[in-house]
């Protein structure tokens, strides 16, 4: 039987004390003597490899941009048959993508990770040759994060419109859309000169109007849809006058509290 703990409040509580916590950093060890040397030796003799380490269980390879290719060949011949994830992400403070290859071999039981890095002004070769599975992955690379990628057989956008302007997951990005994402809807369909018909979006997520008694409500302030807001506060009977049949309407001055069980 598992340990009882008190849950009350639970969910007021904070998890970690300190409000700017950072989860620890995952343990790296040596790929000696494990089974994935003769893996990375392979690799060895092939290209050039910059760092190569074991972390959650994954062979981690790093290697240089230009070289990616050669990788997922050789990994696809070493029986890496299975591409499960394609990982961007964007350093581009410090002038570069970090791209992560997520590999796995069904048979052996082995994971792979082969890393490499990418300028903001340099282009990656396209990875569909090898793994077909990389052809939406790179488009939603593009799409998201602008990666330049050649080679590809229909790099286009996959989740956003044809004619959107930069990608929403770059760290650059304005968290609430910058002019066009705001006006896009407005723009495409009834065109520029009904902004000021329409006037601007609230995109503010936590905007709360308690005098719009249509989209909002008020604890002890309750009244009808699209009625005036009210000031004064009271507690509301939560069973109207025509009910539901055969429910007795609730009194809160009929209520009890049960102090215990009986």
């Amino acid at each position: 039987m598992r340990e009882y703990k008190d849950k009350i409040n639970a969910q007021k509580q904070d998890y970690y004390k300190d409000r700017f916590y950072h989860a620890p950093e995952t343990k790296k060890s040596e790929v000696s003597s494990t089974n994935f040397q003769k893996i990375l030796n392979e690799f060895k003799a092939l290209m050039q490899i910059n760092e190569a380490f074991i972390e959650n269980d994954f062979l981690v390879i790093k290697i240089n941009k230009d070289d990616n290719l050669k990788a997922l060949n050789l990994a696809k011949d070493l029986n890496f048959l299975s591409f499960t994830e394609l990982v961007v992400s964007d350093y581009i403070k410090d002038g570069y993508y970090l791209i992560q290859y997520l590999l796995l071999n069904l048979e052996e039981k082995l994971r792979l990770q082969i890393q490499t890095t990418c300028n903001i002004n340099e282009c990656l070769n396209s990875g569909v040759s090898v793994y077909k599975g990389l052809n939406w992955s790179e488009r939603e690379a593009y799409d998201m994060l602008g990666i330049k990628i050649i080679n590809h057989p229909n790099l286009k956008r996959l989740l956003m419109p044809d004619d959107w302007f930069e990608h929403p997951l770059k760290k650059s990005y304005p968290l609430q859309g910058d002019e066009h994402a705001q006006w896009y809807e407005i723009d495409r369909i009834f065109g520029k000169e009904y902004r000021s018909v329409v006037k601007e979006e609230n995109r503010d997520p936590a905007f709360v109007d308690d005098k719009d008694t249509t989209k909002f409500g008020r604890i002890y302030h309750e009244v009808a849809n699209g009625a005036q807001a009210i000031e004064i506060a009271y507690k509301q009977e939560y069973q109207e006058e025509e009910g539901v049949m055969f429910v007795k309407k609730i009194k809160r001055n009929d209520s009890k509290f049960i102090e215990g069980r009986r």
